[in-house]
C-alpha cells in the first residue's frame, strides 16, 4: 500500500527525478468527436431499448468525463526513483510493493516504463520517459526490482487508449 509522502518519509538518495503529466492529453480533431458522439448516442439508445439504464448512465458519465478532461490541462506530477522506493506525486511506494518492471521503448510514439504491483487490485503504474535515458533507468531499477524481459509490446489496453485517444 503506498504511503502518503511527508517530511518524515525516508527515501534515501534520489537517483532519478522528472515531472510527468498525470494523464496524456491528446489532440482530437473534428472526426474523432463526430465518431465519438455518434457511437455514444448509439450506445445510450441501445441501453435504453434493452432496458439497461445503468449501461446508458455509464456511457453518459464516460462522455462527460472525457469532455471535462479534454478541456483542462493535466496536472504535473513529480516522479522519483530513490534508494528505498518510488515517489509518484505525493505517494511513496516501497520496492517490496512491486512485482516487476518492464520498459517499452519504440520512439517517438512509445517511451514508457511499466511498474507491475504485487496487488491484483492495484493497476500497473505507467510512467512516460520523456527525455530520460531508458538504459540508465533500467540499470537503476534492476538493482531493486525484477525486470520482466518477456514483455516486448505495450499492454492491449494502453495501445487501445493511445490509438483511440481516450486517456
Amino acid at each position: 500500500m503506498p504511503k502518503p509522502l511527508d517530511q518524515q518519509t525516508n527515501l534515501g538518495e534520489v537517483l532519478h527525478e522528472w515531472t510527468i503529466q498525470e494523464y496524456e492529453q491528446h489532440a482530437r480533431g473534428l472526426p474523432w468527436y463526430v465518431i465519438s458522439i455518434i457511437l455514444g448516442i448509439g450506445l445510450v439508445f441501445y441501453g435504453i431499448l434493452t432496458g439497461n439504464f445503468l449501461f446508458s448512465l455509464i456511457i453518459i458519465l464516460f462522455a462527460i468525463i472525457l469532455f471535462l478532461q479534454s478541456h483542462q490541462a493535466p496536472p504535473q506530477v513529480r516522479f522519483q526513483i530513490a534508494e528505498l522506493g518510488v515517489v509518484i506525486g505525493n505517494r511513496f511506494y516501497n520496492y517490496s510493493e512491486f512485482d516487476s518492471f518492464y520498459i517499452i521503448y519504440n520512439p517517438p510514439e512509445i517511451k514508457t516504463l511499466f511498474l507491475e504491483t504485487k496487488s491484483p487490485f492495484r493497476p500497473k503504474i505507467v510512467v512516460p520517459f520523456l527525455d530520460q535515458d531508458p538504459v540508465e533507468i533500467r540499470q537503476t531499477l534492476r538493482a531493486y526490482v525484477a525486470e520482466d524481459t518477456e514483455k516486448e509490446d505495450e499492454p492491449l489496453g494502453e495501445r487501445i487508449a493511445r490509438n483511440w485517444r481516450i486517456h
